[in-house]
């Protein structure tokens, strides 16, 4: 899907104060890991219908049980590791796509091309502009009622709903005007102030890098110096920007 630079500058620029809305970007294994995902698939089909069935709002469970599998460490440039649980349990499809990526070594490299001060900090695209996506699909959003609190990961995209593919941002401190808008799919668990230590600008003159991004059930140890980003066969274009101010 491709999108006129005119689109890329209304999305970026777009006040949440104004519009009550911000666009961020968008653009494994044996039978046993089936069965995994067919599980949690299960779980997440249970919860949501649970939040249907009740007359009262509910909220899945704040915290899970950390699970080595589903824990994105992420080695910045900034410091340090910051490990990321993965919520499988409300988001399956963005989460397998975080998986798949990190695994094929896509994430290495990327720079935080858009931080801004008390909201937060964009990455995982490889052109660096905002425009860039995997060359997997587009991924059909996942909204949940998780709220976007300081340390949640959600997922970018542009326009379309339906538009996720690759970026993500950080949140650095509470935006409830980005809830049930974008697809929250982990939750910092350790290592915020690398996070809080990634250069701030759009872009930053000295972009904070992702050395290196595991999952953490792989037992990759921690990286201190630049690792090559993966060579994609073809980029997606598109105004996959995060939420603007």
């Amino acid at each position: 899907m491709r999108f006129t630079c005119a689109l890329k500058t209304v999305a970026i620029t777009v006040a949440l104060t104004a519009s009550g809305v911000a666009f961020a970007q968008g653009g494994g294994g044996g039978q046993g890991e089936d069965f995994k995902k067919a599980e949690t698939a299960a779980r997440a089909q249970e919860n949501a219908k649970s939040l249907e069935g009740s007359d009262t709002p509910q909220l899945p469970p704040a915290t899970v049980p950390v699970d080595p599998q589903n824990v994105w460490d992420l080695d910045l440039s900034s410091g340090g590791r910051v490990r990321i649980q993965l919520r499988p349990d409300i988001a399956p499809n963005h989460v397998e796509r975080i998986k798949t990526l990190t695994r094929e070594g896509f994430y290495n490299g990327l720079k935080f091309h858009r931080v801004i001060p008390g909201f937060m900090a964009q990455g995982g695209d490889p052109k660096g502009d905002g425009t860039g996506g995997s060359p997997l699909p587009d991924l059909k959003a996942e909204f949940n009622p998780m709220p976007h609190l300081r340390g949640t990961v959600s997922m970018a995209r542009a326009q379309s709903e339906d538009s996720a593919n690759s970026q993500f941002f950080i949140v650095l401190l509470p935006r409830m005007q980005l809830d049930k808008k974008y697809t929250v799919f982990g939750r910092v668990i350790e290592g915020m102030q690398y996070v809080d230590a990634i250069a701030q600008g759009e872009p930053p003159a000295n972009p904070t890098v992702i050395l290196q991004a595991s999952i953490e059930s792989d037992g990759k140890p921690p990286v201190t110096a630049p690792v090559a980003p993966a060579a994609p066969d073809a980029l997606p274009s598109g105004p996959l920007t995060p939420p603007a101010q």
